[in-house]
C-alpha cells in the first residue's frame, strides 16, 4: 500500500519481508565458472562461508594474472586454460558468471545430474535483509541506478549501488561470523541494495527478490545470444517474478513491450511516462516532472534542470524519481540530486571541445536503440563513429536518423562489412583500422560547430576487453 509518510516525501511502506535462509554451504564443493569481476566476488563471498572453492575459466592464466593473486591469497582453487567440462566433477553447486551462455553442453550434463546452477547476484541476494531495488531495461540501467544512489545519498540513506553497473552484488555481504550461521548483510551497513541487473544475470536467478523492480525499456540487443527477441524480452521480464503483493514494480508505460505488462503481477505497479500524464506514478508534462502517488500531483523537478543530453535522459530520471519517491525522499532532496547529477563515464559524455568541435563518449552506446538515442540528442551535424562485434542488431533502423543527423559516418571492427553494405546508400563512409584512426579521420572532416560522436551500436569484445577501455 501506499502512503504519505511525514515531511514532503512519500513511500511504500514494504511488508514484513520473507528473506531467503541460504543453504549452509560449510565443506561443499562449489564451481566459479568465470574469472571476471563477479566470479572473483563471489568466490570470496563463498570461501568466507566455508565453501571448497574451485574457479575456472578457459582463458590462459596469463591474461588473468590480477585476478588471479587475491584468489590464492583466500587459497582457492584456480583452473585455467582448460575445458569447462573438465572442471565440474563431483560438484554441489555451480556459480556462473553473466557471461557464460546457461546453455554450454558442460552445464546441460551438470544440470542433468541435479546440479544447481546459480548466477553472482542470486548468490548474493541469499545473504540480504535489506529493501533490494533491481533496474533492468535495453539501456539506461547505469545512468538510472547511480542516480537513485545520489537521490537516496542526498536524503541520508547509505545505499550500496552494483551489479552489472560494475560492482558485484557479493562485495556487499560482510564477512560472515564464525559463529553465526546464516550471516546476512548488516543492516547497519546499508538501507538498501541498489542492482542494475542484466538479461544474462537475470536467466539464472531463482530466489532473488527485489523489493522494487524497475523496467526501464525493452529494444531488440544481445541477439547474438538471445535466439529471439521474445527469449530476450523473457529473461528481462525475470527481474518481477519473484515479487508479492509487498513488493513494487516500476514500469515504462510508453514502451509497447512493457505497457501491458501490470496486469499479470502480483505488486503495486507505478508507472512513469514522457508523454502522457498517469493516475499513479511519475510523468513529464510540459517541461515539468510531476508525481501522482494517493492522488496528489506534486511537481518535482524542471527539465531544464536537468544536466544529462536527450528524453531518453528525461526517462531515466522519471524512473530514479519514482524511486526516490517510494523510498521516502524529501522531494528538496530528489531536486538538488537531479539537479546536479552529471551522468556518467562514456554514457554521452562530454570530452572537450577543440576549434569549436565537440567530442562526445557514447562507449556505452552498444546496440542499435542506444546510438539511435544518442543521435536523437544533438541538433548539430554529427560525425558518427560506429562498429565494434556485431550482435545481431537492426542497423537498418538508424538509416533514417544517419540521412538526417550524420555528416559522414566512420566505421571500426567485425561490424564493418555489415554496417557498410546498410548505410552505404545513405551518407559518406569511411572505413578505420582503429578507434584511434577513425578518431583522426574525424577531426580532418570535422567543422566548428560540428560534433564527433563515439557511439558504437557493437560490443567492444573484437577490440577492447570492455566498454571502458575503448571509451577511454
Amino acid at each position: 500500500m501506499i502512503t504519505l509518510c511525514s515531511g514532503t516525501g512519500t513511500m511504500v511502506e514494504p511488508e514484513a519481508r520473507r528473506f531467503v535462509t541460504p543453504p549452509d554451504l560449510r565443506g561443499c564443493s562449489v564451481v566459479v565458472v568465470g574469472i571476471g569481476k563477479s566470479g572473483v566476488a563471489a568466490s570470496h563471498l563463498l570461501h568466507s562461508v566455508g565453501a571448497q572453492v574451485t574457479i575456472v575459466d578457459e582463458k590462459d592464466e596469463s591474461v588473468l594474472v590480477n585476478q588471479i593473486a587475491s584468489l590464492r591469497q583466500d587459497a582457492i582453487r584456480v583452473l585455467t586454460g582448460i575445458a569447462l567440462q573438465d572442471a565440474l566433477h563431483d560438484v554441489d553447486l555451480v556459480v556462473l558468471s553473466p557471461g557464460v551462455p546457461t546453455d554450454h553442453p558442460a552445464l546441460t550434463t551438470v544440470r542433468d545430474c541435479g546440479v544447481r546452477i546459480i548466477g553472482e547476484i542470486e548468490l548474493a541476494s541469499w545473504f540480504f535483509d535489506v529493501p533490494l531495488i533491481a533496474v533492468t531495461g535495453t539501456n539506461g540501467k547505469s545512468t538510472t541506478v547511480r542516480l537513485i544512489g545520489a537521490i537516496l545519498e542526498e536524503s541520508g540513506k547509505k545505499a550500496f549501488v552494483g551489479g552489472n553497473v560494475g560492482v558485484p552484488l557479493c562485495e556487499a555481504v560482510l564477512p560472515p561470523s564464525a559463529s553465526v550461521w546464516p550471516q546476512r548483510l548488516s543492516t547497519s551497513s546499508y538501507e538498501y541494495v541498489i542492482a542494475e541487473v542484466s538479461s544474462f544475470q537475470l536467466e539464472t536467478i531463482e530466489q532473488f527478490h527485489p523489493w522494487i523492480s524497475v523496467l526501464l525499456n525493452i529494444t531488440p540487443d544481445h541477439l547474438d545470444r538471445h535466439p529471439s527477441l521474445s527469449h530476450y524480452q523473457a529473461s528481462k521480464q525475470k527481474v518481477f517474478q519473484n515479487q508479492t503483493v509487498g513488493d513494487v514494480a516500476v514500469l515504462n508505460v510508453d514502451d509497447p513491450i512493457i505497457a501491458g505488462m501490470g496486469e499479470a503481477l502480483s505488486g503495486t505497479v507505478i508507472g512513469f511516462s514522457l508523454v502522457r500524464s498517469l493516475q499513479q506514478g511519475v510523468y513529464l508534462q510540459g517541461h515539468e516532472i510531476k508525481a501522482r502517488l494517493n492522488d496528489l500531483e506534486t511537481v518535482v523537478v524542471t527539465k531544464d534542470q536537468i544536466r544529462l543530453p536527450g528524453n531518453h535522459n528525461v526517462a531515466n530520471v522519471l524512473a530514479a524519481v519514482a524511486i526516490g519517491m517510494l523510498c521516502g525522499c524529501p522531494l528538496e532532496a530528489i531536486r538538488r540530486a537531479v539537479s546536479t547529477f552529471p551522468g556518467l563515464e562514456h554514457a554521452m559524455e562530454f570530452v572537450r571541445e577543440v576549434r569549436g568541435v565537440k567530442y562526445f563518449n557514447d562507449s556505452k552506446g552498444t546496440n542499435v536503440d542506444a546510438t539511435g538515442k544518442a543521435l536523437e540528442s544533438f541538433e548539430e551535424p554529427i560525425l558518427l563513429i560506429l562498429g565494434g562485434k556485431d550482435k545481431g542488431g537492426d542497423f537498418n533502423s538508424l538509416r533514417d536518423l544517419v540521412r538526417r543527423k550524420v555528416k559522414r559516418v566512420f566505421v571500426i571492427g567485425e561490424a564493418t562489412p555489415r554496417l557498410v553494405r546498410v548505410l552505404n546508400e545513405v551518407k559518406p563512409i569511411s572505413l578505420a583500422g582503429s578507434l584511434s584512426e577513425a578518431i583522426t579521420l574525424a577531426d580532418r572532416e570535422a567543422d566548428a560547430g560540428d560534433v564527433v560522436l563515439l557511439s558504437p551500436a557493437c560490443a567492444i569484445f573484437d577490440m577492447f576487453r570492455n566498454y571502458d577501455e575503448r571509451g577511454k
